[in-house]
């Protein structure tokens, strides 16, 4: 069934990677090959698979972001990162491959939103979802990139011939990537092409997410509680811990509580999810292939971990103990795993599920109203209940959290996002969102975050060829 998700990306691998791997970009887009939806979807599929590599939010993408967060440790070349002081080389050589990646498929989606409009075979709504499609995706990448590079260059389809592009102003990238996903929610299907595509839901839930990041919490509330609304989605119910394979298993093509989500499959070759060999110690059973335990916890050690209800079914499924020389109470994730993998896992990725957007919506709702609605306490304790293996739709006094205090009530939310993604890559950014990145790290870990922590450098790879970039005085502080 997964294998079946991946078959038109790996039509164009065979298909179209010689031309999209020449010196110049643009000579895929020869007017003879978007003339038809087979060849604008191959188009599309293109910009998947940057992002999907093990270089970036296939694997070394998620391992950074969970190793900021308060509950794990690098480990190996990531021990770096537990001071938070920056990046050295090594580091830095990994975060210049994700800029690279991101504007690969940036450039991807630049060519389909200049060329597809001129195919010849293409009907209006064809060229809607396939320009909303191409238009989501760079959106979502220079989302991506803003939140830890900040300012950056806008290459678009109009300047892709250009090397010399100056660093925009954080304003003026989130003006253009809200430009993107606000064309991309007005244009995109109600039902994705395929699975793994993104609908207009996929789109709402995005700006959602940059609402929230921007601070604007009357229009995230707004936002989420539309795809809340369409009644679309639904929490995926759980009795007990392994339950949660439903939502984060390895054989799992689709469920009710999937947004949008990076599709892998064991099969064929290549086409696996990386992350889980960078999570798990080998021969623990959770990962055939081995394993680098890159990262790790203590049950005991770690406030984050120690105070989490062991009677929340997540803690049982995301944590396995494992001891390798660093104490008896050393932990390590297992929230995705794969006992069937034989080179990497076939988990999927889930960038955008229901749960977020229940506990989005949650926050906004106290953050632009100044206290928790009735409706607001409802939506966070869907999220809860299911935790405990109880009904999300059914209220239970054993359970059910009662909060009135707005900041009281937030921080509610924002913990059992922690519990609740944990693993996802996505905490350490909402810690910068809600400014307590150093407050939270100092008070978990006892460390000092600097400020060049904050944001990754502008890489080599771009100054040493970008002379609209200097340097010196155009870097990120610190670097």
């Amino acid at each position: 069934m997964k294998q079946s998700i991946l078959f038109l990306f790996i039509i164009f691998l065979i298909t179209s990677c010689s031309k999209k791997l020449e010196e110049h970009p643009k000579s895929i887009a020869a007017e003879v090959f978007y003339n038809t939806t087979s060849e604008v979807e191959a188009g599309l599929d293109a910009i998947y698979i940057p992002i999907r590599r093990v270089s970036t939010i296939g694997a070394l993408y998620l391992c950074q972001q969970e190793i900021y967060s308060e509950y794990l440790y690098g480990r190996g070349s990531h021990a770096p990162l537990n001071d938070y002081n920056g990046l050295d080389n090594t580091n830095m050589t990994r975060i210049n491959s994700m800029w690279t990646d991101f504007y690969e498929s940036i450039r991807d989606a630049n060519i389909v939103i200049e060329k597809a409009p001129l195919g010849k075979s293409l009907t209006a709504d064809d060229l809607k979802k396939y320009v909303g499609e191409a238009r989501f995706l760079r959106g979502l990448c220079y989302f991506y990139l803003v939140r830890n590079w900040n300012g950056v260059p806008l290459r678009t389809e109009n300047n892709m011939d250009s090397i010399n592009l100056a660093r925009a102003t954080a304003t003026d990238v989130y003006n253009y990537l809200l430009a993107d996903l606000e064309w991309a929610e007005q244009n995109l299907p109600d039902n994705p092409r395929l699975v793994g595509a993104p609908s207009k839901w996929a789109a709402k839930s995005v700006l959602t997410d940059v609402y929230m990041t921007l601070h604007q919490y009357d229009k995230a509330r707004d936002k989420a509680l539309e795809v809340i609304n369409s009644g679309k989605y639904s929490l995926v119910k759980v009795n007990v811990a392994a339950d949660f394979d439903k939502l984060f298993g390895p054989d799992i093509s689709n469920s009710t509580e999937e947004i949008f989500y990076l599709k892998y499959a064991r099969t064929p070759s290549g086409q696996g999810f990386p992350y889980p060999i960078y999570a798990h110690y080998p021969n623990s059973g959770y990962y055939p292939p081995g394993g680098y335990y890159t990262f790790y916890s203590d049950s005991e050690q770690n406030s984050f971990v120690k105070n989490w209800d062991k009677n929340d079914l997540r803690y049982a499924y995301d944590w396995y103990a494992q001891t390798f020389g660093l104490g008896a109470t050393t932990i390590l994730l297992k929230k995705f795993s794969d006992k069937s993998a034989v080179t990497a896992g076939g988990n999927d990725y889930p960038m955008y599920r229901y749960a977020d957007i229940l506990l989005f919506y949650a926050e906004a709702v106290a953050q632009a109203e100044g206290t928790p609605s009735a409706d607001a306490l409802e939506k966070l304790n869907m999220v809860h209940r299911r935790a405990y293996g109880k009904d999300p739709l059914t209220a239970d006094a054993s359970i059910d959290i009662q909060l009135t205090d707005q900041q009281s009530f937030i921080d509610r939310v924002v913990q059992e996002r922690g519990y609740e993604n944990c693993g996802e890559g996505k905490r350490w950014l909402d810690l910068k969102r809600l400014g307590i990145a150093q407050q939270v790290i100092a008070a978990v870990k006892g460390k000092t975050v600097t400020e060049r922590h904050l944001l990754w450098p502008i890489p080599t790879v771009e100054y040493n060829y970008n002379t609209a970039i200097n340097p010196t005085t155009d870097q990120n502080p610190g670097y």
